[in-house]
């Protein structure tokens, strides 16, 4: 059953059909060889529960905020104040694409916007500067990553629905696994423009009067980013609800600035319902396939398999984590992580590991699939902004980034605190 499973999704995947239309085929062809029940008729019924599930509003919300952002110029002008301040490093531009998307990412949920909206303010600068253009590329598609580990993220909100864990205690556990991924991110950066300078481009010196006079810039991401996490911890609100005020701020910010036309505005609502929708689509398909699984046995039999096969608790999650580094190559990582969180994450818990500790660990992988070719969603979103020269250029920039991604599942597993402290001290 299981390997006519895999069969089935790899030949879906191998056709290019789109990833919610293969994870709905395959429920649908599942359930017509392996049960003697009409499953198909509770698709009806799945859709509507998972779509009145009040935490899904979060998602819409965090993409619109981070459209406003961009279209209001917000995140722009936070660029330039981040190049400012970061280059003096060793890398120079590189380091403020880092954290440029580590902060952008406080203000949208998504890899990909954050992708996108680096690349979009950055890409011009790498040939005016003389920077090389793999490893420059690599630090947006990888530093793109940080969107779906930096809370508020979309990803999260999805994994603790599947997991019935709580959306504030996985934003906690993930806080100082994503500092410590950017900070990754910045000394590989380092110590590869330490070891080639002339990977680094052109160092631009900046007087600190420069610096300090473009603080303004970098405080209305930070301020959003307090509100909406601060409102949750407080009590004030809940996940949904503080996204909702962060709209309301961004759009307020806009407003304020006179930054908004009528244009902008509907492009930003027109991107936010084209990835609302892809993002639900994928849902809705998913939570059908994870109906079937657990309705023909498949979930109970494979937590059966592993369990059976008594091997030590950390030889277990090495083969887990091998297998979401080869899935992530093919498969896109929202599409990834719904299908098979319901059925990892039991084997996981029965193993004995903390289920927040693997939602970060989780998280950690689906942003290396973001990176790793074939199908690595932000290698294509860089390339496709960049509209020139080799795909693999991107390819060659992003692959050093996924040893630092590796880096941090191994601090992860050798010091499970890192995720588990802060949720346990709140």
């Amino acid at each position: 059953m299981l390997s006519i499973t895999l069969l089935l999704l790899l030949t879906l995947l191998a056709l290019s059909v789109a990833a919610a239309v293969s994870v709905g085929l395959l429920g649908m062809s599942l359930s017509q060889l392996f049960s003697t029940l009409p499953l198909s008729n509770a698709m009806g019924e799945i859709a509507w529960n998972i779509s009145a599930e009040f935490l899904l509003v979060a998602i819409p919300l965090y993409v619109l905020m981070g459209e406003l952002l961009v279209c209001s110029g917000v995140a722009g002008r936070m660029y330039q104040a981040v190049e400012k301040w970061l280059s003096w490093l060793p890398g120079g531009l590189m380091n403020a694409n880092i954290g440029a998307s580590a902060l952008f990412a406080t203000t949208s949920g998504s890899s990909v916007a954050t992708a996108a909206t680096i690349s979009t303010l950055a890409i011009a600068e790498q040939e005016r500067k003389g920077y090389n253009a793999p490893l420059f590329l690599g630090s947006i598609a990888a530093g793109g990553t940080l969107g779906i580990l930096i809370p508020p993220s979309i990803n999260m909100i999805l994994f603790a629905l599947i997991a019935n864990v709580s959306v504030p205690k996985l934003y906690l556990a993930a806080t100082i696994p994503s500092i410590i991924l950017s900070l990754l991110f910045v000394a590989l950066i380092v110590l590869a423009c330490l070891v080639r300078p002339p990977l680094g481009g052109r160092i631009e010196h900046t007087r600190w009067a420069e610096r300090l006079a473009c603080i303004p810039d970098l405080l209305p991401p930070l301020a959003i980013f307090v509100l909406v996490i601060g409102s949750i911890y407080s009590g004030f609100a809940t996940a949904s609800e503080s996204a909702a005020l962060g709209v309301l701020s961004a759009l307020g910010l806009g407003l304020w600035r006179r930054a908004f036309t009528w244009q902008s505005l509907g492009q930003a609502f027109e991107a936010t319902l084209r990835t609302t929708g892809m993002i639900i689509f994928i849902t809705l398909s998913a939570f059908f396939l994870n109906f079937v699984l657990a309705s023909i046995g498949l979930t109970a039999t494979l937590v059966s398999f592993v369990t059976d096969l008594n091997l030590p608790p950390t030889t277990a999650l090495l083969a887990i984590i091998v297998f979401y580094i080869v899935l992530g190559c093919f498969m896109d990582t929202l599409a990834m992580l719904i299908t098979t969180a319901p059925l990892i994450v039991p084997i996981v818990v029965n193993l004995g590991f903390d289920p927040l500790w693997f939602g970060v660990v989780l998280i950690v992988l689906c942003e290396m699939g973001q990176i790793t070719p074939p199908f690595g969603m932000n290698l294509f979103v860089v390339q496709s902004i960049r509209g020139r020269g080799n795909f693999m250029d991107v390819v060659y920039g992003a692959l050093p980034f996924c040893l630092a991604l590796l880096a941090l599942i191994g601090l992860l597993i050798a010091f499970p605190q890192l995720a588990l402290w802060l949720p346990k001290a709140f």
